[in-house]
């Protein structure tokens, strides 16, 4: 829903729409909408009418802005720094999600971005000016406080940091998140030196205490040449989705008393003390399964090969590197209700790994004798004790999709195979999206590729298919039980 902007009023209708609005407990904006909607009803609300009394009014909570679809409104404040330049993909990231998007730009944050930038990715109107004379004749700055789910600055500044913990209020943006009434998330952004200065250690106490959740920094490269460490701004895939668990109502456990295993990511397999033979999983899909299966309230043991994923929240998470250790921690992870096989396993390793780094020599290329790795999907749906009551597989494939998947669920012995198209034009390893298909067994008691059933699935980001599969395996659960 679009904000209201009315010009050329005169003093008097201004004066009468405070005054209603005041006596209803509404902005003048949202009265504004209700005048439009009794006039369209044809039942306007008559002079004189009995109004609340204003005690009554301050009583009543702000109300929010909400969509004709019931989506969700996020007041989003970008903050002054090279940062800021993530902010304009974390609008299209929360938007993907069904999430309305009003930002308001520091002064600072409009030296790094535009308000026509800001505008056209959110199809909203940027405000700027804690002054400004068309959206603050009706204190514009507590509408945009208060007629949202969710106040996400990023990049929070240390300086936009400090204001929050001493209660400053010089600017639009310190003025929207003093007279906050909704959750605060913020995404700090700033040099090591600044974020681990006692000045801001201590407002970053102060705003934790104050009930302000954050996500990061996270650690790595700085703007500044040669500047390293624990200061930059989460992705805006971060965001989002800590932005989209903050504003999901609280939702059904339906896993609760289960327990998920699952693995993600690549395997290394050792060539000499410096090489390896891998692959280009990220592992991103396998966490996302994690993170959904931790949601629905499930126990979740996350076994992973070397990725740079943050461990997901409330999930136990082991780390490996070679097949034969994946193997090894899976089954000692067992039992469990639900065994979710998403790492990509190298196929091969060294027969004879090299206890020196091998040498170039005059004889040319050292020969390389492979042999099999073990097949953790295979081994633990063919176990006679132990196996999990439903065991998923992922088939990554660069040909031949459907026919491969098929051919691999009937002969591995798993109970549903997820298939994705993994060729380098997909962009699925190392991306944030994926297109899968999902094959079931049409019956227990049925074998061969003539009982699977195919199911196939839009175009989604890999949270997204992460919690329908999580919803489709809570179905299943639920119809076996």
């Amino acid at each position: 829903m679009a904000s209201i902007t009315i010009r050329k009023l005169d003093d008097t209708v201004k004066a009468y729409l405070r005054l209603r609005s005041a006596s209803n407990g509404r902005s003048v904006e949202e009265e504004v909408r209700v005048i439009l909607g009794e006039l369209i009803q044809g039942r306007p609300e008559q002079p004189g009418a009995t109004s609340p009394s204003p005690a009554a009014a301050a009583a009543v909570p702000p109300p929010r802005a909400v969509s004709a679809t019931g989506e969700a409104y996020v007041t989003l404040i970008i903050g002054g720094g090279i940062a800021a330049y993530k902010s304009l993909d974390l609008i299209r990231r929360l938007k993907e999600r069904h999430i309305n998007v009003r930002c308001v730009l520091t002064k600072a944050a409009q030296q790094f971005v535009t308000p026509l930038a800001a505008s056209a990715l959110s199809h909203e109107r940027v405000y700027t000016d804690l002054f400004d004379p068309e959206s603050e004749f009706d204190a514009g700055h507590i509408r945009l406080a208060r007629e949202c789910d969710l106040i996400v600055v990023a990049p929070a500044t240390a300086d936009l940091m400090a204001k929050m913990a001493q209660g400053h209020a010089d600017d639009l943006a310190s003025a929207i998140l003093l007279a906050a009434n909704r959750p605060i998330l913020l995404a700090p952004a700033m040099n090591p030196l600044m974020w681990n200065n006692a000045a801001t250690r201590r407002n970053v106490l102060q705003l934790r205490r104050d009930g302000v959740v954050m996500i990061g920094p996270n650690a790595g490269e700085m703007a500044e040449a040669g500047e390293a460490g624990v200061g930059r701004m989460s992705e805006a895939a971060e965001i989002a989705a800590a932005a989209a668990d903050i504003l999901r109502p609280p939702r059904p456990r339906p896993l609760a008393g289960k327990r998920v295993l699952i693995t993600a990511g690549p395997t290394h397999e050792p060539i000499d003390p410096v090489r390896y033979i891998a692959n280009r999983s990220s592992g991103k899909q396998g966490f996302a399964i994690a993170a959904a299966a931790q949601a629905a309230g499930a126990d979740v043991t996350l076994v992973s090969g070397p990725v740079e994923l943050r461990d997901p929240a409330g999930v136990t998470v082991i780390r490996v590197e070679s097949a034969r250790d994946m193997l090894h921690k899976v089954e000692a992870a067992l039992p469990a209700d639900i065994a979710i096989f998403a790492a990509a396993v190298a196929d091969w390793r060294v027969a004879n790994e090299g206890e020196q780094k091998l040498k170039k020599t005059a004889a040319g290329m050292p020969p390389l004798q492979l042999v099999e790795n073990p097949d953790i999907l295979a081994t633990i749906s063919k176990l006679k004790e132990k196996r999990p009551p439903l065991v998923i597989g992922f088939a990554a494939e660069t040909e031949h999709l459907i026919d491969n998947a098929k051919a691999k669920i009937a002969r591995k012995g798993c109970d549903w195979i997820v298939a994705n198209d993994v060729s380098p034009a997909s962009g699925v390893m190392g991306g944030d999206r994926n297109t899968v298909h999902l094959l079931t067994r049409e019956g227990a008691d049925k074998i061969g590729v003539d009982s699977i059933n195919v199911e196939s699935w839009p175009v989604m980001t890999k949270e997204q298919v992460a919690t329908e599969l999580v919803a489709k395996i809570a179905k299943t659960v639920e119809k076996t039980t």
